[in-house]
């Protein structure tokens, strides 16, 4: 509470959801596509299985399929919502946006809808700036979406990177309330973003529609991309803490972005955080990209794992290269 006794605002989650395409994809079943193993595969990601969009099934698919989920849990309809946030670097076309496409889908005719891009941290740039809209006083509710059809720019044949990645779409559905100002508020307490474009080399796509007028594959430096994962998405949680006041210890879960077990792992013990409170769901997705965080969120919560009151950190590391995170208070 500020010292005049007024309150904050503040953005509560109050609703998520999830969709992942039926089709599973097994190591075993891209052993017959690709020179590579399942124990290569494992002893490497932690990866087991992803879930691969069907032909014809698009992002705004996804996104709509999880909208719907995060929704209902909610207990909130679209013409509840007043702004749709999506995060991802596979639209359905160049333009126009997927969450315009989600909004028509959805039957919602007021408020307005706007993608992100920042890759596999577009998730946390994108609550970050639905939050701000709310704090600002400008909308009172947003539906924010991580969804991506990664699937359309693997290169089959290169096995450095089509064994890490799926498809697969999530949301929350963010309402405004009021806070005190303080680390016990519920709602997203802060958000912190970084980028570095001098590594955009480590982490691309090979074309794109002003380059050459096709969409490429994704091309990466495995190696490097670890090295810089670890130490970015570590600093980002401790400014995220220390913005709130917490210590790193006081977090009930980490929500990371599911790129790689051993980036997880890595980022828990360099953090000193217990491995049980890191949420990981890496082994049945794969790399979803934007979805990943949302999905592992939507998972925790449904499972029991995440409860009112939890200090809940949510961070990612994407091409850019992008990072950042964010804590709430659940």
């Amino acid at each position: 509470m500020k010292r005049d006794g007024s309150t904050v605002v503040r953005s509560h989650i109050i609703g998520c959801g999830a969709y992942l395409p039926n089709t599973i994809v097994t190591n075993a079943d891209l052993v017959t596509r690709v020179d590579t193993s399942d124990e290569w595969i494992r002893t490497r990601t932690g990866i087991t299985q992803r879930h691969i969009a069907a032909k014809g099934e698009k992002t705004s698919d996804l996104a709509t399929a999880a909208a719907k989920a995060a929704l209902a849990n909610a207990g909130a309809t679209p013409q509840d919502i007043d702004m749709i946030v999506v995060a991802t670097t596979t639209p359905d076309l160049t333009f126009p946006s997927v969450a315009t496409i989600v909004q028509r889908k959805l039957g919602m005719t007021r408020g307005f809808a706007f993608d992100v891009q920042a890759v596999c941290s577009g998730f946390i740039y994108a609550i970050a700036t639905a939050d701000n809209f709310i704090k600002a006083g400008q909308v009172r509710s947003a539906l924010v979406i991580g969804a991506d059809t990664m699937s359309c720019i693997l290169d089959w044949e290169d096995r450095a990177t089509c064994v890490l990645f799926g498809d697969g779409a999530g949301a929350v559905v963010l309402n405004a309330g009021e806070g005190a100002g303080t680390s016990e508020d519920r709602g997203v307490l802060n958000t912190v973003l970084f980028s570095d474009g001098r590594l955009h080399d480590l982490l691309y796509v090979d074309s794109g529609p002003s380059t050459d007028h096709s969409v490429g594959y994704i091309r990466m430096q495995g190696k490097e991309v670890f090295k810089h994962a670890v130490t970015n998405i570590a600093a980002s949680v401790e400014a995220s803490a220390a913005a709130a006041g917490v210590p790193v210890d006081a977090i009930d879960w980490l929500v990371p972005h599911q790129a790689n077990q051993r980036i997880l792992d890595g980022t828990a013990k360099k953090l000193k955080v217990d491995p049980a409170k890191v949420v990981s769901t890496v082994a049945l997705h794969g790399n979803t990209s934007a979805a990943s965080v949302p999905l592992a969120l939507a998972t925790a919560v449904a499972d029991g794992r995440i409860q009112p009151g939890h200090l809940v950190l949510m961070e990612a590391l994407g091409a850019g290269m992008t990072w950042g995170a964010s804590l709430v208070r659940w």
